[in-house]
């Protein structure tokens, strides 16, 4: 007998209309019993937790380590951990996930597209797959993944692709761990690698590190008005493969010289950052920011921010985030 521990935060797989519109009614229990009708195997033993609505596009970075705190208490008395989310910040918490878990125990994460009052609900189908995948063998020691619309994907890289449609989630530049559907798994696809968790344990909180979006005709504000919010850190969301305008990167290497870390993500939406162009991506690279592969920009704050939870030098935070980052086969090559 395998034992799954199923953590239910609410989340568009059990929402239903309302007068104000969709929100959070059904509880975990109930979307077990709905994901049964799907897949239901006697050997697989499933407890059901609720850990109160979330809205994962309100919630805060405490928030998300509240609930990581108790799907990693979850794993270490279980088999596997199915944890259904809100797919807006799902790569986010992936991660996070990601970046504290070391058990051998799967923890994944599931949720929905369509409200669970909705004909067409995919919710019951995409529970059932992540509960067959954590209760695999084959899922052992691959860490933390989202499994959606039949695919588990790595919690390294993944990212959601589609507002609206049934195949929310992928990870661009990589394959998915399995295929998850009535034919049963079909794994590995993919070879994890496995890095030392950057927080443990876990804080109650994540410094702040910043985001700034890199556009035609943007300038410098976003990055300064970071730094004077208080940001411990700053992420370039950098056109193509790492460029910004110049006085974007001029206010990045004061930050730098100042030290305050500034990493660069690409705003494409697929493939790694690299310090090419004179005036931009080059120039950040001769200033030292942190160029962070095929991280997203959401990823590679969570990335930083937990680089600089022990208070050392921004020198010492990117020197983790660097061996993280090799450790997890994310490549960095300014």
């Amino acid at each position: 007998m395998r034992r799954l521990v199923m953590l239910g935060t609410g989340g568009t797989i059990a929402s239903r209309e309302t007068p104000r519109g969709l929100a959070a009614k059904v509880g975990a229990a109930e979307l077990l019993r709905a994901a049964n009708a799907v897949w239901d195997d006697p050997r697989v033993r499933v407890d059901v937790r609720d850990l109160g609505p979330v809205s994962s596009f309100a919630a805060s970075t405490a928030d998300a380590l509240g609930i990581a705190g108790a799907a990693l208490a979850a794993a270490r008395e279980a088999d596997g951990v199915v944890l259904t989310y809100g797919t807006d910040t799902m790569e986010e918490l992936a991660f996070l996930l990601a970046l504290c878990h070391d058990g051998a125990a799967p923890i994944v994460l599931t949720g929905a597209q369509r409200p669970a009052s909705a004909a067409g609900r995919d919710g019951d189908r995409n529970l059932a797959a992540a509960l067959r995948w954590a209760a695999s063998p084959q899922a052992e020691d691959t860490g933390v993944s989202v499994v959606f619309h039949g695919r588990a994907w790595p919690a390294i890289g993944v990212r959601k692709v589609d507002s609206y449609g049934l195949a929310a989630f992928a990870a661009p530049g990589r394959s998915p761990l399995a295929a998850v559907d009535e034919a049963g798994v079909r794994a590995p696809f993919a070879a994890v690698r496995r890095p030392a968790p950057l927080l443990a344990p876990l804080p109650d909180d994540l410094p702040r590190v910043d985001v700034a979006a890199q556009y035609l005709g943007c300038d410098a504000t976003a990055v300064r008005a970071a730094a004077s919010a208080g940001a411990r850190g700053v992420v370039l969301a950098a056109m193509g493969a790492g460029n910004a305008p110049a006085s974007v990167v001029a206010a990045a290497r004061d930050l730098i010289a100042d030290g305050v870390p500034v990493a660069v993500a690409s705003r494409t939406g697929a493939g790694p950052v690299l310090g090419l162009y004179a005036g931009a991506g080059a120039e950040l690279s001769r200033a030292g920011a942190l160029f962070a592969g095929d991280l997203s920009p959401w990823q590679a704050r969570l990335l930083l921010a937990a680089s600089l939870v022990d208070g050392g030098d921004a020198a010492g935070a990117l020197a983790r985030c660097r061996d993280w980052m090799a450790e997890a086969g994310v490549t960095s090559r300014p």
